[in-house]
């Protein structure tokens, strides 16, 4: 990945990101039921997830048994086999608290600091060319596609074979609700990849169970900065998030509409002087939730206060705070409404409708998945065609969502800069001794080269008899991630590299 820099305006530095959000790798488009053409400017649909591409998900399989993330900084274990049979089984599976205890002692492949993830690492993994299997009644997942790219990292649907349902492919992360689900259980937010969703699952036991409930398991390490927000209230009624090099607007839209209608009002939203506001895709929409906050916690949206965030009243006739509309289609396996639901993003209670007891025709509404989660509604219909909700847990259905904008910050400049940039070249890359560096005579003169690592130190610093061709030992870096980059009266212009 090719990371440019330009210093102007509110421009942020895109070599320094933290928290690089990964691209969804979402590429056919939708109307509201089926897929359709890609849309032109102005066509109905136009402005959804597969007409913007972000940082394209980029991995590299150490052949360790480990996978580095190259947008990220984050290396992982490559598969959930835990046990190393070769099989992604109910034997793998651990609790909450096993996870969380066994990363102290995990090691592999030469490393011991391994960590459970946090849901914003988890789910910096999600890919939305997965297809949700919920509805399927087969036990063949071998036509199923999972939210994970499988030619790097091992997946495994639930064990039917022991009794679990194919969807039963939840993997933990460290994040605990702030709040608790369902009758006060503590919860704690996972990835599902089999179906592509973030919901709470209680920690302890399931009903009729006694042993908690059980998760795959993937530990990561590296890039600890990762998920962390830096935001920067500009003044104008927008907000920089420094970390991720994105800028949001202050305000939401402040009242729900449907899906379609959320891409027109985004492509034709004009406001602080930008006229390319876009419709967030659904990692980009997460990476603004703060799990520290909940509305039965600190009686806010899980949002930083520095947002502002309509309140609106819920089915149960209570003060909450709304779910958002992301640009990104939940693709089913159905077959004639496979494009027909949207994910969106809990910024107030994951509600739902439980039964209680089961087949009892009492249904309570209840926070069920957690300020948060991450789950999808129908683009267009009418709500009362679900008076009990959606799914096992009866998520609520409300087609009408809010709408927060968001743009890149540091798109000015870019047009201009791009034939610049392609100048500079670093090989070979991944490099373990040496780098070249070609900048070409246009870098040569008055200009600082750096090399820069993850968490921002500069690690290599030359300016003075700068030339158009630099051989630079490397000998002495940590294997990992890193960003050289040349400044001048032109501007910033860096490029990633790999330290193995």
């Amino acid at each position: 990945m090719v990371l440019l820099v330009f210093q102007i305006s509110s421009t942020v530095a895109q070599s320094n990101l933290t928290y690089p959000v990964v691209d969804t790798k979402q590429v056919t488009f939708y109307n509201n039921f089926v897929e359709i053409n890609e849309p032109a400017a102005g066509e109905a649909f136009y402005g959804q997830d597969a007409q913007y591409t972000g940082n394209a998900p980029s991995y590299e399989d150490n052949g360790d048994g480990t996978v580095s993330d190259l947008v990220t900084g984050l290396m992982w274990q490559k598969t959930p086999d835990l046990n190393g049979d070769g099989i992604i089984n109910v034997a793998d599976k651990l609790s909450y608290f096993e996870a969380l205890a066994a990363a102290d002692t995990f090691s592999l492949a030469g490393y011991d600091d391994w960590r459970l993830p946090s849901i914003k690492e988890m789910y910096s993994l999600i890919i939305f060319s997965g297809i949700d299997p919920s509805g399927y009644e087969g036990n063949n997942t071998d036509d199923l596609v999972p939210f994970i790219d499988t030619d790097y990292f091992g997946f495994g649907y639930g064990d039917t074979d022991a009794g679990e349902r194919i969807i039963d492919a939840q993997l933990a992360s460290s994040t605990l609700y702030v709040g608790t689900t369902m009758n006060g259980d503590e919860t704690m937010f996972g990835v599902n990849f089999a179906d592509g969703r973030i919901k709470g699952y209680g920690t302890g036991p399931m009903p009729g169970q006694n042993v908690d409930k059980q998760f795959y398991v993937m530990y990561v390490r590296g890039n600890a900065s990762y998920g962390e927000n830096n935001f920067i209230d500009n003044g104008d009624g927008t907000i920089t998030d420094n970390a991720t090099g994105l800028m949001w607007m202050k305000n939401d839209d402040g009242e729900g509409m449907v899906w379609e209608d959320a891409l027109s009002y985004a492509e034709t939203s004009e406001f602080a002087n930008h006229n390319d506001w876009r419709l967030p895709n659904v990692k980009e929409l997460q990476s603004i939730v703060d799990y520290s906050r909940s509305p039965s916690t600190s009686n806010s949206a899980a949002i930083d206060p520095m947002f502002n965030c309509s309140v609106i009243t819920d089915e149960g006739g209570e003060d909450n705070y709304p779910f958002y509309w992301s640009g990104t289609t939940h693709s089913n396996w159905s077959t004639n409404t496979y494009g027909a639901w949207g994910a969106y993003v809990c910024f107030g209670s994951g509600l739902g409708f439980m039964e209680e007891p089961p087949f009892s025709g009492n249904y309570i509404l209840m926070d069920v998945h957690g300020a948060g989660a991450q789950r999808s509604d129908p683009k267009m219909g009418d709500t009362n065609d679900y008076p009990h909700g959606n799914g096992p847990q009866g998520d609520v259905v409300r087609i009408y969502n809010y709408v927060r904008l968001v743009r890149d910050a540091s798109i000015t400049g870019v047009g201009e800069l791009n034939q610049m940039e392609n100048n500079l070249k670093v090989y070979p890359n991944p490099a373990s001794d040496y780098i070249n560096v070609n900048t070409t005579a246009f870098f040569s003169g008055m200009s600082t080269l750096k090399i820069i690592d993850l968490l921002g130190a500069v690690v290599y610093f030359k300016s003075e008899g700068l030339t158009s061709f630099e051989k630079i030992n490397i000998q002495s870096l940590n294997p990992g991630i890193y960003f050289l980059t040349i400044e001048n009266k032109e501007g910033i212009f860096s490029k990633k590299f790999i330290k193995k």
